[in-house]
């Protein structure tokens, strides 16, 4: 398992177009990928999971990756958010 934390810096925080490309981008990986704030989780690649997890700009989630391509998979998702929150 690979984890990391990473600020949301959006304004917008995460509503139903990020949370989609999020999703979009999770399901190119084998891995699971798993998003947390504060106590609640979701898979990244469930859309509505993700928005029910209320993520907003300066919130800092939590992100595991979990199977036999997760350094890949954590990385790709660290340069995707870096990218695009």
């Amino acid at each position: 398992m690979k984890t990391f934390t990473y600020t949301i810096k959006n304004e917008i925080g995460v509503h139903v177009r990020p949370a989609g490309q999020l999703s979009t981008a999770a399901s190119k990986y084998i891995s699971k990928v798993v998003i947390t704030n504060g106590d609640k989780s979701a898979e990244a690649t469930q859309i509505l999971a993700v928005m029910s997890l209320g993520i907003k700009c300066g919130d800092e989630i939590t992100v595991n990756t979990i199977g036999e391509d997760e350094e890949r998979a954590a990385e790709g998702i660290k340069k995707f958010l870096n990218e695009n929150f």
